[in-house]
Formats: structure tokens, sequence, C-alpha cells
């Protein structure tokens, strides 16, 4: 509903008053005008539950005070950040790079001997003890030992990384157990 030619005469006939009032809330004579402008269109948004008869002055100082006091509110749970130093805290690293070292470890994975690939995938990816790796695949633990190292040393050949830690860089938790497997059998 538009509002009415009186609702808009009484409007602005407080505008004033709303300017005083603004002043007295925020000391600053910018903020107060911003703050009277707010409240205006706060009040003409909202002409149709002005109920006639009643202080528009009073309808009007109460729209000012919560908005004032909501903006507040917001105010205290914003951080000063000037020089940006907060902005640096919250960066996130780009998720790409995880996907794309996965995607080369499942190729570099399709390359390995049945044997290596079975012995990595029990011992790292699936966290099977050597002894549990052993019985399964009907081998010494030794031979799963070897068979484990011997994996991870051909992905990092095949990946063309030096160390494990480069596997997903920030992206794989420390305790991956594909990552764990392949740090402790070097």
């Amino acid at each position: 509903m538009t509002p009415t030619a009186e609702f808009k005469t009484a409007l602005l006939a407080q505008v004033a008053q709303l300017r005083f009032f603004a002043l007295s809330l925020t000391n600053m004579p910018d903020r107060a005008d911003d703050l009277v402008q707010e409240t205006l269109i706060k009040a003409w948004a909202a002409s149709n539950r002005f109920q006639e008869g009643t202080s528009i002055r009073a309808w009007l100082f109460t729209i000012m005070r919560n908005t004032f006091y909501s903006d507040y509110r917001k105010a205290r749970r914003e951080v000063q950040d000037t020089d940006g130093e907060e902005a640096a805290k919250l960066m996130s690293y780009p998720e790409q790079g995880g996907c794309l070292d996965l995607q080369d470890l499942k190729i570099a994975l399709a390359q390995l001997s049945e044997d290596h690939r079975e012995a990595i995938l029990l011992v790292g990816a699936s966290g099977v003890s050597y002894e549990e790796a052993a019985a399964i695949c009907d081998c010494a633990v030794g031979t799963i030992k070897s068979r484990v190292n011997r994996a991870r040393q051909k992905l990092m050949e095949l990946m063309g990384i030096d160390a494990p830690e480069e596997i997903g860089g920030e992206f794989l938790a420390a305790g991956d157990p594909l990552r764990v497997a392949m740090a402790q059998t070097g």
C-alpha cells in the first residue's frame, strides 16, 4: 500500500526532531544523518503499520532507537581492521590442488604392480597392520613391508615428488592413513 499524502506530510514535519534525536544518540553529524535516513526509509516501508490517531513522532523515535541499537550491537561484533591483518588471517587455500593430487595418485596407483598396489592400499589407505596384511596376502610380514616400501617409492617417482609431505600439501590431514604409511615406511 502506498503511503498517503497526510502520512508523507506528517513524516517530513518530523525530520528536524529526528535529526536532533539522532545527534543525541550518535554524537556524530554524518552518522546522525544516516540514522535519520534509515528511519525515514523504514517508516515509509512500514507505513501500513502506523495507526492513525497515534503519535507519529513516538513511532518514528521508536524506529530510530531500535535501528540505532541494532546497528550498535552489530558494530560491537565487528573487528576494526584498518591495516588488513585480521583479513589476512582469514585466507583459505584453494581446493583444486588436493583434487589434482588425488587424481595423480589414482593414476600412479594404477601403474603399480598388483602386489604393490594391494600392499599399500591395505596398509596405507585401509589402516590394516603389517601382520594383518601379511595374513590377507598369504605372505611374510617382511614381504608386506618390502612391498609397501617399494610401492611408496614408486608412487613418489611416478608423481614426481621428493618427500611424502608434498602429497596434498595443506589438503591432506596429518593423520591421513596413506600419508602416514608412506612416511613410516621410508
